[in-house]
């Protein structure tokens, strides 16, 4: 699965929180995992070797919970939703990076392979509708709750993304 979406889908599941810092540590706890990509700026051989092992893993989880929550507002809630997201992350990695693209769980203290047989391509008609649907979500809690994922980047973008859906769709004036 793409960045985008494990942002999206991470940023949805936050939503229950009151505070936008709160809802963006919860979205970057979703994107931690791969970290790991980073690799790739040392070549594709050790981006192969290490991605889905690095930052896949219990230890990266309880890392990147630990730093979410010591920054949280709502620590018990984000401490909660952070582990959430970064193991939904897994979660469609193993659904959806490609058949034969293991997770190691357990690095560093084991190279035990988690995959699941049924695995699909990264560039799937799954992995595309679960994109699509997750940008509509993410878009319609602007009908909602007045804010869409666009408040990770920018207030005011995001204020005018909500004031143009909710014209269009509620039929609001400004």
């Amino acid at each position: 699965m793409n960045p985008i979406v494990h942002a999206e889908l991470s940023w949805l599941v936050a939503q229950g929180l009151r505070e936008r810092r709160d809802r963006v540590l919860v979205t970057v706890a979703g994107l931690a995992p791969d970290v790991d990509g980073l690799t790739l700026l040392a070549g594709e051989e050790l981006y192969a070797k290490y991605h889905h092992v690095l930052s896949h893993g219990y230890v990266a989880a309880l890392i990147t919970a630990a730093a979410c929550t010591a920054l949280a507002k709502q620590r018990g809630r984000v401490a909660l939703l952070s582990l959430a997201t970064f193991h939904l992350h897994l979660l469609c990695d193993l659904a959806g990076s490609g058949p034969g693209w293991p997770i190691h769980y357990f690095w560093p203290n084991s190279m035990r392979e988690w995959f699941w047989s049924g695995q699909w391509n990264l560039a799937s008609w799954q992995n595309t509708v679960i994109g699509m649907v997750a940008t509509l979500a993410c878009l319609a809690c602007a009908l909602r709750w007045r804010r869409t994922i666009v408040e990770i980047f920018s207030l005011r973008w995001d204020a005018e993304v909500t004031r143009t859906l909710r014209r269009r769709f509620l039929g609001e004036t400004s």
